[in-house]
């Protein structure tokens, strides 16, 4: 799972300008929940190939005892425990504080791996300002500049050193050729909305043998099951936990965990609350689905518990909100009545289908061709975009790759339109279809110099 790296510090240090610089975007929010203070927010971060998992955190006072102040402290302290390092940003030019030797104190008893980044030390590498910063007893301040982006590398390196996550073998097949990995399915949605109930009914009712499988911090839970015959492996957003012989699921949202499994997942099962309808977070949680690439099924708990007319403005509320994952089959559940749980697992099982499925060269360029001769892709001033042939160039998701001339001007819809015929002739559900357009330079274009 991607390692996890909280922000730490008091307030106007530079901690969202360095959010910002690791996930590489000035308003890089992947989830902002409801619940949780507009301190506190996730994003994606990459270092070369490797991907990492961060927070920011509102400005830290770690001995506050009333007011908002209060609940931000909180949610950092959350944050911390969240993470694998801790990055404790501090003023170079604003000197140390008291406010710092509390944080530092507290992060000292927290248990975690922490790097002190002394922010806004462009051309102060060598500045004598940064002895007083040992005073913290963290060990060596890291010189940065978030804004400028001076010293981000090496500190995130230090952060993540240890923490880089095995490599694992294909989804297809083991290392050694033998039987084929289980499909790694998640569960995924805001609390209360049964993901507990379903879990239970599907440990109980198909009578799985299940056990915690360590290994991993944060205490994350896949548990293995099989049914007719394909093996599953399920990985944990509702706070599983094991007593004695019994699983209990206790309802425990975190933010993390829920990015970790769907990272970690090769489908996805998006559950909403039909009583509650589709909210923000429930599209927080969608668009990070889709941005990962994972195949997903969205289940409507208690449908049972509406009646028609909240049922018919639920469904306009998934057309409209969840727009961007019209491919996606929806189904009607009650996980407390064991109803509908049949289609569910044929849902899950086409989406996997769909994401690993094998497509040929001659057939998707057979395919390119006549979507090209039914409409042709608009001209780009004196020259219109050609396309010359298609292969398959990677699956969970599936991605078609096109080769051509001028495919710099294909319009993002004439890519949608693409998509839609290939979708239509394999049949995929379930799953996103990505393309890629790669062109290739006219060598009669180059002027001699």
């Amino acid at each position: 799972m991607k390692p996890v790296i909280a922000l730490v510090g008091r307030p106007n240090v530079g901690k969202s300008t360095l959010f910002n610089r690791l996930t590489k975007s000035r308003d890089a929010i992947v989830a902002d929940f409801a619940g949780l203070t507009r301190d506190r927010h996730y994003g994606d971060g990459k270092l070369g190939a490797q991907e990492f998992i961060v927070i920011d955190t509102g400005g830290f006072e770690p001995t506050a005892e009333t007011g908002i102040v209060k609940e931000m402290a909180k949610q950092t302290r959350q944050a911390v425990a969240e993470a694998d390092a801790v990055i404790f940003v501090v003023d170079v030019r604003g000197g140390l504080s008291a406010q710092d030797h509390d944080i530092a104190n507290y992060l000292r008893t927290a248990g975690k791996r922490v790097l002190l980044a002394a922010n806004k030390a462009e051309g102060m590498q060598e500045s004598p300002l940064l002895g007083e910063f040992y005073e913290l007893g963290l060990g060596e301040p890291h010189p940065v500049s978030a804004a400028h982006g001076q010293g981000i590398r090496s500190l995130v390196e230090a952060a993540l050193e240890g923490l880089l996550p095995e490599e694992e073998p294909e989804d297809e097949a083991l290392a050694d050729g033998s039987e084929a990995r289980p499909i790694r399915l998640a569960v995924a949605g805001r609390p209360n909305v049964g993901k507990s109930t379903l879990i239970n009914t599907w440990l109980g009712e198909e009578r799985l043998v299940a056990f915690d499988m360590p290994g991993t911090t944060r205490d994350a839970i896949s548990v293995p099951f099989e049914r007719n015959g394909q093996r599953y492996q399920l990985i944990d957003t509702a706070g599983l936990r094991r007593k004695g012989r019994v699983f209990e699921a206790i309802e425990k949202f975190s933010v993390v965990k829920t990015l970790q499994a769907i990272a970690d997942a090769n489908v996805v099962v998006l559950l909403i609350d039909a009583k509650e309808g589709v909210s923000d977070q429930d599209a927080h949680i969608a668009g990070y689905v889709l941005d990962a690439g994972r195949a997903v099924v969205i289940a409507i708990n208690k449908w049972d518990a509406i009646d028609s007319y909240q049922r018919q403005m639920l469904e306009r509320s998934i057309e409209s909100r969840l727009a961007f994952l019209k491919f996606a089959p929806v189904l009607h559940i009650s996980a407390l009545k064991r109803q509908g749980l049949g289609p569910l697992w044929q849902a899950i099982a086409d989406a996997w289908a769909s994401a690993t499925k094998k497509m040929s060269t001659p057939v998707l360029t057979r395919l390119l061709h006549e979507a090209v001769e039914f409409q042709a892709p608009k001209r780009a001033g004196a020259f219109r975009p050609k396309l010359r042939y298609a292969h398959q160039g990677g699956q969970n998701p599936p991605i078609v790759v096109i080769h051509g001339t001028g495919t710099d001007h294909v319009t993002d819809a004439y890519k949608r339109y693409l998509e839609g015929r290939f979708r239509a002739h394999f049949k995929l559900s379930g799953t996103p279809l990505r393309i890629e357009l790669r062109g290739g330079r006219n060598p009669f274009n180059e002027k001699d110099s």
